[in-house]
């Protein structure tokens, strides 16, 4: 099963959602994780380097790569569909590499603010790569949510990002998010994402696993 997230919005917490669903997949349903980091940055590839330092064995792996590397890996991830492969994308829309990766995605997350840039980067990411797989399941989740922050377009935004795909629960802002690493995420931190990534769990991946 191949998990891309994705915006061309720089900011949007592509890798820190990627790194904390990881954390949740493979700690709290025990499933099988690896991470593609195709981010130009590699901050999850740094982590998790940097935490094998430090810790013994690692719950998942991390491999960096680029949008050219992923043709060559396509058949390799598909061998084993029970496997979740979880694909941290390039924050840009204008490279021909991403077609393949776009393709082969089975569900893509993108995290999103309910600012003006955010929304209007958000939209023809979701509707290029609706074009190019229309059979993707696209999952928006808020992200970095100010709980005292009055969100006037909130409505309006949700509303034209459900007719594309589906607006998930929201990711509060936390400081805290700073101390998760590829090998735990605090406990504080696990008890908000409960409602985020439960019911992604339980409504796509493991339905994903029923039907395959």
């Amino acid at each position: 099963m191949v998990i891309i997230i994705g915006n061309q919005k720089g900011g949007a917490g592509k890798s820190t959602v990627a790194l904390l669903l990881a954390n949740y997949l493979t700690g709290t349903k025990s499933c099988k994780v690896t991470v593609l980091d195709m981010d130009y940055q590699q901050s999850i590839s740094q982590k998790f380097e940097k935490a094998k330092i430090l810790e013994n064995e690692e719950p998942y792996e991390v491999l960096a790569y680029s949008l050219q590397h992923f043709p060559m890996m396509e058949q390799t991830i598909r061998q084993n569909p029970k496997d979740i492969v979880l694909i941290d994308l390039p924050g840009k829309l204008d490279d021909d590499g991403l077609i393949r990766v776009f393709k082969a995605a089975d569900i893509a997350i993108c995290p999103f603010s309910y600012d003006e840039f955010s929304f209007e980067s958000t939209v023809p990411f979701a509707l290029v790569l609706k074009k190019i797989n229309p059979k993707v399941q696209v999952l928006f989740i808020p992200n970095r949510i100010k709980a005292n922050v009055r969100y006037e377009t909130k409505t309006e935004v949700n509303t034209q990002l459900n007719q594309i795909g589906l607006v998930m629960a929201a990711i509060p802002d936390r400081i805290d998010f700073q101390r998760t690493n590829t090998f735990q995420t605090p406990v504080a931190i696990q008890a908000i994402l409960v409602p985020v990534f439960e019911p992604l769990y339980d409504n796509f991946i493991k339905l994903f696993y029923e039907r395959n």
